[in-house]
């Protein structure tokens, strides 16, 4: 038993940092109704960014590091939407799919040209685990759980406490009215954009210092991110962050019965199960942001 309830934790550390990925994508999906296949690529650019001030000839320490990267990554996903796809909404929103895939191939392409192709990490020399109630958990597991954690209570409280939330729900809601009502579209526009991109490079820095860095991490969580959001019910958030747990559980728990190498199949074949019987999603929850 003890043995299962290892891997539980595992899943539910692994599943905290894929709901930052899920809740990035669904937030501009809960109010743009659009799916960003570029989201991915943040994911991949902010755990290069971390390492390349990580490293020399900047030699930064890890906390200082990971802020100027998640700068960054927020500046390329708000360039996105501003450069990109705002000028392209009012169009045909097929238009929109084939920019985003087009701009995934790019970024990615970008971080092998700058950074090459090969495996990276961050080197960190090797650590006994921590030993809790019979169970382990390493130095970076806490604090990818604990930056998680951190990540989502400030969602929650700037969705619940502030205007910036209010107006984020009701633009969800109902866009146009949303707009006739005074509420800003370019202000939550770009917050929206900026808000996601910090999550995914957040997400894909703590998954860069448990595992390593390749141009093809974000491709990979992405359909994750998809899973976790069809799991949810696309558009609302904090379905995404029971999609999330729920795809880091099933993963880990599956390692108890198949190779963990076939770990990744979980997202795909949720992706499949779902488009079939329940495409609205598994827990039932209403779109929008909420």
């Amino acid at each position: 038993m003890s043995y299962y309830l290892q891997l539980l934790l595992n899943g539910v550390i692994a599943g905290s940092v894929y709901a930052l990925f899920a809740v990035g994508l669904t937030l501009v999906y809960g109010v743009f109704r659009f799916i960003n296949f570029s989201h991915g690529e943040l994911i991949t650019w902010g755990a290069y960014l971390t390492l390349m001030f990580y490293t020399p000839p900047f030699s930064w320490p890890l906390y200082l590091s990971a802020i100027p990267a998640m700068i960054l990554t927020a500046v390329i996903g708000f360039s996105q939407d501003f450069f990109i796809y705002r000028p392209l909404r009012r169009g045909n929103p097929i238009t929109l799919l084939i920019a985003s895939i087009g701009l995934s191939y790019m970024l990615r392409n970008a971080v092998r040209f700058i950074w090459g192709s090969d495996l990276r990490t961050f080197d960190f020399p090797p650590a006994r685990g921590l030993e809790f109630g019979g169970y382990y958990v390493t130095g970076i597991q806490l604090l990818m759980l604990s930056a998680a954690v951190f990540f989502l209570a400030i969602l929650y409280l700037g969705l619940t406490r502030t205007l910036w939330g209010k107006s984020l729900r009701a633009t969800a809601d109902n866009l146009e009215l949303a707009a006739i009502m005074g509420i800003s579209m370019p202000r939550v526009s770009a917050s929206v954009w900026i808000l996601a991109s910090v999550f995914a490079a957040a997400g894909g820095i703590l998954l860069a210092l448990d595992t390593n860095l390749e141009p093809f991490m974000g491709a990979t969580n992405l359909i994750k991110a998809f899973a976790a959001v069809l799991l949810g019910g696309a558009g609302n958030v904090w379905g995404a962050l029971l999609g999330g747990l729920f795809i880091g559980i099933a993963e880990n728990l599956g390692v108890a019965f198949f190779s963990p190498g076939y770990k990744d199949l979980v997202a795909f074949a949720l992706i499949f199960l779902l488009l079939l019987f329940r495409p609205r999603g598994l827990f039932g929850l209403l779109t929008g942001v909420r």
